[in-house]
């Protein structure tokens, strides 16, 4: 099986990746606190993690190269807890900006930003609405949570879905790092239910607030029932999702264009 992490990869190397026409997975995340029995690094951890597996499961039929993880991510919702790194939204935008730019000048042409990091998701979009339209390359932001969806979730038995450091993440950092997981009193840390609505106002509006407002640990969900196999079943599902939108060609044709000739008696100029 070809090498598909960035930097265990020669220059040489890749730049043959290139020449491929090589998908490139940018994998986006944080350091910040995952409650008593996790890791700050837990994010980057399994953002990479999956990222890898995706990769080794595409390129059989295309060639795919991860770069190392971006592991500095907007986080200002978990400074209260301390162990937290993050961004202003001004540096990150740059950041991303500029490896995308970076990537484009070694002549890779389709991008895939990987994030791992619920923070992350409106500012991925946004810096990709902001680039895409006069890009060389063509650039799609994924999570593999939402990505994924029911193939991962169905794998839990205490929440919905992926929450912050309950039963999904502690599950597959159990996988990923068994010795950073700390599992003497997790049966006692499991949040309130409503621990996912600390961003909600009203029926359907957003209002900010630090995530202490709703936990006092630092963990949203119940990690109680977490366990190697199914945290094992999980990354898998998050890797074959991240797999089929790579090897899917819509993700990656030219947009169609339906314009007519003209409208309104005037013709259209490109």
């Amino acid at each position: 099986m070809p090498e598909v992490d960035w930097s265990r990869l020669k220059a040489h190397e890749l730049r043959q990746r290139a020449n491929d026409n090589a998908v490139v997975i940018l994998p986006i995340a944080s350091i910040e606190q995952h409650g008593p029995h996790l890791p700050v690094m837990t994010d980057t951890r399994l953002g990479h993690e999956i990222a890898l597996r995706a990769a080794r499961k595409a390129s059989a039929e295309r060639p795919v190269v991860v770069t190392p993880v971006v592991w500095s991510g907007l986080s200002e919702h978990h400074m209260p807890f301390g162990g937290t790194l993050t961004l202003s939204h001004d540096t990150f935008r740059r950041v991303i900006r500029d490896l995308i730019d970076a990537l484009i000048r070694h002549g890779f042409r389709d991008i895939l930003i990987a994030n791992s990091h619920g923070g992350n998701i409106i500012a991925m979009q946004q810096i990709l609405d902001e680039l895409s339209p006069t890009s060389a390359a063509t650039l799609v932001a994924t999570t593999y949570v939402m990505e994924a969806g029911e193939d991962l979730s169905q794998h839990l038995e205490d929440q919905p879905g992926v929450m912050h450091a309950g039963e999904a993440e502690t599950s597959m950092m159990l996988v990923c790092e068994p010795d950073l997981v700390d599992i003497r009193n997790i049966g006692t840390i499991a949040s309130p239910d409503d621990a996912g609505k600390f961003l909600a106002a009203g029926r359907g509006s957003y209002r900010w607030r630090p995530f202490a407002h709703v936990t006092e640990n630092g963990l949203a969900g119940n990690p109680t029932r977490s366990n190697a196999e199914k945290g094992e079943k999980m990354l898998e599902a998050g890797a074959d999702a991240i797999a089929r939108l790579i090897l899917d060609p819509d993700t990656w044709a030219d947009p169609l264009d339906r314009r007519l000739p003209e409208t309104g008696g005037v013709p259209f100029r490109d």
